[in-house]
C-alpha cells in the first residue's frame, strides 16, 4: 500500500474521497478482517478521528466503498458504450467486452470486491447496496439488449449474460493463463447472440 503523505487541510468532498480510495487499497491488500479504523486511517494518512467525522464507523465507510468502487465499474462500462457509437449491437459488445480491459479487468478490484462479496450475507447495508448494484448492471443490459432487439426476453438474457460476464472476469482475475480477454469477449458475444434474433 502507498500511504499518503502528511495531513493537509483539504475540501470535505476531497477528505471523504481520501478515506473511501485508503478503505479500498486495505481491502484489497487486507480484507475486512484488516480493515480497521487505524489501518486505513494510516493509510490515508489521517487521523482516526477524521474517519469518525464522516462515517459512523468503519462499517459505514466500507459500505460507501462498495457503493463508490460500483459507481466506477458502472462509469467504464459506460464510457466503453458512449465510445461505441450509436449502432445498437457495437454498444452491446461494447458493455459487454470492457469487463474484460482495464479498469474493470483488475486482480486489486477483484481483492476488493471479495470483500465486499463476504459481507453481503452479514451487512445489511452491503446487501442493499450489492443489490441495487447488479440491478444497475441488468437494468443497462435490459436496454442495450432491447435495443439490439425488441422481441428479446431481455429479464432473462440480462442475468444469463451478467452471470457469465462475472465468472469469467473472476476467472480472468484469479489466473489469465487460462483464456485471454479476448476470448472472454467472445464467449459473452455468443451468448448474447443466441439471446437475439438473427440478422437478416
Amino acid at each position: 500500500m502507498t500511504p499518503r503523505a502528511a495531513f493537509t487541510r483539504e475540501a470535505p468532498d476531497v477528505r471523504r474521497t481520501a478515506l473511501i480510495e485508503a478503505a479500498a487499497r486495505v481491502l484489497a491488500a487486507k480484507g475486512v478482517a484488516g480493515a480497521s479504523v487505524r489501518t486505513i486511517c494510516a493509510e490515508a494518512g489521517v487521523s482516526a478521528g477524521l474517519l469518525r467525522h464522516y462515517f459512523d464507523g468503519v462499517d459505514a465507510l466500507i459500505a460507501a466503498t462498495y457503493e463508490a468502487t460500483g459507481a466506477r465499474i458502472d462509469a467504464a462500462l459506460e464510457a466503453a458504450v458512449e465510445a461505441a457509437g450509436g449502432d445498437p449491437r457495437a454498444r452491446l459488445s461494447a458493455y459487454l467486452t470492457a469487463s474484460f480491459a482495464p479498469p474493470v479487468l483488475d486482480p486489486d478490484l477483484l481483492a476488493t470486491w471479495l470483500a465486499f462479496w463476504s459481507l453481503v450475507k452479514v451487512d445489511a447495508d452491503v446487501a442493499a447496496i450489492h443489490r441495487r448494484t447488479y440491478a444497475g448492471y441488468r437494468a443497462r443490459l435490459e436496454e442495450l439488449l432491447a435495443a439490439c432487439d425488441p422481441s428479446v426476453d431481455a429479464r432473462l438474457a440480462a442475468i444469463g449474460l451478467t452471470a457469465v460476464v462475472d465468472g469469467l472476469w473472476l476467472e480472468l482475475c484469479l489466473d489469465e493463463t487460462v483464456f485471454t480477454p479476448a476470448e472472454a469477449g467472445a464467449i459473452a458475444e455468443r451468448l448474447a447472440a443466441s439471446y437475439l434474433t438473427p440478422l437478416p
